[in-house]
Order: C-alpha cells, then sequence, then structure tokens
C-alpha cells in the first residue's frame, strides 16, 4: 500500500511540473505584412533576339555589345555571292523588260511601223477598190479588175487588223514580262537581304553571338537587343498564390548580382495561362524609383506586397491548431478557444479575435 501511495506522489508531482513548465506568450502589437513568393530574372525590357534566316559564314560584325542602335541598321553580313549574284541577273532583266515597254522601245516602234504602213496599204486598197467598184456601176472597166481590188482590199483590212492586234497584244505581253521581271528582282532582292541582319527596333546591343569567320545556321540565334535602359522583371509566381496578385501591387526584391540590396518594383501585368511545365503563371513588373538594377538576365527573389498593417495583434503562426483556435492558459487551466485570423506571414498570423495582449498563450510544442 505504502508503494501505490509513494508512486501516486511521483506522478502528481511531474503533472504539476509539467504544468508549471507550460510556457505561454502574450499577443503583441507590431506592423505585419503579408506577401507572396516569386522568383525569376531581370530581363531587358522589349528584349528580343534576331536570328539568321540563311545559312553562310559571317563575313561581316558590324556593332558590338553596348552599342545603341536605330531600327533597320546593319548588325551582320553573311557570305552572298550566289543571291548577289541572282539580283544582279534579276537587274539586267528588269532593266530590259522596262526598256521594252519605253517610249523608245525598239520592238514596239517596229510594231507601230508595220500597223502604220498596214493603214497606208489600207487606205490605198479602199480608195482603189471604190474607185473600180463605182466605175463599175457605171458599166465602165472589167469585173477581174474589181475582183482583184476587192480581195486586195479584204487582204489589207485583215492585214491592218492584224498589225494593230499584234501591237496591243505585244504591249500586254511585255507589261507581263516587265512584272515578272519586277518579281523576280524583289524576290532575288528579298534574298539577299536574308543574309543581311538588321535591327527590328531601337535598342542596345546586349549580345553578340557570332564573330567574323564563324558558320551560321538558318533560324540560329546572332544578336540579344532590348531597349536601352527599361528593365522588365519576369516572374514566376506559384498556382495557389496567383489569385492574390494584382497590378500595382508592391514588389520587394533581391538580384544574385547584387546581393542583399533591397529593390522596389511594382507588379505590371498578371498573364492568365499557366506553365503547365512547374504549375505558374507569369507575373511582370518594373522598378520603382531611381534606384534600378543595371544588369540583366541576373536571377531574382522577390517578395509581392499583398497586404500590410499597422499595429496588429499577432502571435507566432505555429501557435495556431486546426481550425483557427489557439490554446490559452486560463486561471491556471489550459483550454482551446477560437480565434479569428488576418493578415498572416510564413511567421506570424493577425488575430483579429479571440485575443488580447493579456492572454497568455501556450507556446507550440516544437518551441521546446
Amino acid at each position: 500500500m505504502k508503494i501505490i501511495t509513494y508512486i501516486l506522489c511521483i506522478i502528481l508531482s511531474v503533472l504539476i511540473l509539467g504544468c508549471n513548465n507550460i510556457h505561454t506568450i502574450h499577443p503583441a502589437r507590431k506592423d505585419i505584412v503579408e506577401t507572396v513568393y516569386a522568383s525569376g530574372k531581370v530581363m531587358a525590357d522589349s528584349e528580343y533576339t534576331v536570328y539568321a534566316l540563311s545559312p553562310g559564314t559571317v563575313i561581316k560584325k558590324l556593332v558590338k555589345e553596348g552599342d545603341v542602335i536605330k531600327k533597320g541598321q546593319l548588325l551582320y553580313v553573311i557570305n552572298n555571292m550566289a543571291p548577289e549574284a541572282r539580283l544582279d541577273a534579276a537587274n539586267v532583266t528588269y532593266e530590259k523588260a522596262r526598256e521594252n515597254v519605253s517610249s523608245g522601245s525598239r520592238i514596239l516602234s517596229d510594231l507601230k511601223l508595220a500597223m502604220r504602213n498596214a493603214d497606208i496599204k489600207y487606205s490605198n486598197d479602199s480608195m482603189q477598190y471604190f474607185r473600180l467598184k463605182n466605175l463599175w456601176n457605171q458599166n465602165i472597166g472589167t469585173k477581174s479588175a474589181l475582183d482583184n481590188a476587192e480581195m486586195q482590199y479584204r487582204i489589207s483590212f485583215n492585214e491592218k487588223k492584224s498589225a494593230r492586234e499584234k501591237y496591243y497584244s505585244t504591249i500586254n505581253d511585255l507589261n507581263i514580262t516587265l512584272k515578272n521581271a519586277q518579281s523576280s528582282m524583289a524576290s532575288a532582292r528579298n534574298d539577299l537581304n536574308n543574309y543581311m541582319i538588321r535591327a527590328e527596333s531601337n535598342g542596345t546591343v546586349y549580345q553578340m553571338l557570332k564573330e567574323r569567320g564563324e558558320a551560321v545556321r538558318a533560324n540560329e540565334a546572332v544578336v540579344l537587343i532590348g531597349k536601352s535602359t527599361d528593365r522588365l522583371i519576369r516572374l514566376s509566381v506559384d498556382q495557389q498564390d496567383i489569385n492574390l496578385v494584382q497590378p500595382g501591387e508592391q514588389v520587394l526584391l533581391k538580384t544574385d548580382a547584387t546581393g542583399d540590396k533591397i529593390y522596389n518594383a511594382k507588379v505590371v501585368r498578371v498573364y492568365p495561362t499557366m506553365n503547365e511545365a512547374d504549375q505558374t503563371f507569369r507575373v511582370d513588373a518594373i522598378f520603382t524609383g531611381h534606384d534600378k538594377q543595371p544588369f540583366i538576365h541576373t536571377s531574382v527573389e522577390a517578395n509581392i506586397v499583398i497586404q500590410k498593417k499597422q499595429h496588429a495583434l499577432v502571435i507566432p503562426v505555429k501557435s495556431i491548431l486546426t481550425g483557427d483556435s489557439v490554446k490559452i492558459k486560463d486561471g491556471g487551466k489550459i483550454k482551446a478557444i477560437p480565434v479569428k485570423i488576418g493578415i498572416h506571414t510564413l511567421d506570424e498570423a493577425e488575430i483579429l479575435s479571440g485575443l488580447n495582449e493579456q492572454s497568455e498563450v501556450v507556446e507550440s510544442s516544437s518551441d521546446k
């Protein structure tokens, strides 16, 4: 009996010590900021890559990294002997076709002369035929002479008609030939332009990917260009958080290139399509103020500020139980009570109701 009483005393002592060792905290007033984590990189605004349209070898490199360029400015020249030869031949054909339809065209001059000669012959044969016909009506002349004159008149009429048709048909054919020559010349010029790599817009050259003498494949990237001073922060946000992100929200970020320096930015666009590969959405932001990051393609870690509140009543998140309740010490007893949660971060949560600054909240056992 004494042994049993002794064991009960030990158990009671342990329980009393356990209660006395419970750690509690009081809710505190402080500023709290709710954020969404995002990662990404800094891009040059309106950044784009220029691709080679035709294969070959670089024979001219006309700009370098850091150069400010204009739209249409020549960046690279790829070897182009064959397309140059085709363009020269197309130019010759075009000039010849243009000459053939000009006012001094030898072809058209000959046809005009033939048409005038046919007109003169028709006029003479026509007068001869009607003169003999009038005489025949007066019973003067012979029937054979009249028949010959009529036949010659009709032949002249057909020759006149044929000469005119040939003239206008030739003009039409020559114009078609000219249009075909223009088309061939434009095609040859376009082929040659494919060997001339040009800038598509104003900006700064950030990277030249080929050197003089290097081979280039069709559709291979050769130049990276973007706006000279403007930067775009391209972020990826988890699909579970994207509904919290809106244009205009503040972004606090750090880059790998500048260490712990904090930059301010703001969200300017939220894209609606999810990247299925990593289950994220694209969000674009731009730097605000005068403190802008000069480098591009450096990695970024960012927090997008969703909500913030000053002088909020907060407790550690780990003290909150399932179902939004907490354990408190009340009159020496431990009990669970419901609370209403407001803004929360990874570490702290705002308490809207259920607790006050005098409440003794039981700390999570993971703290011990």
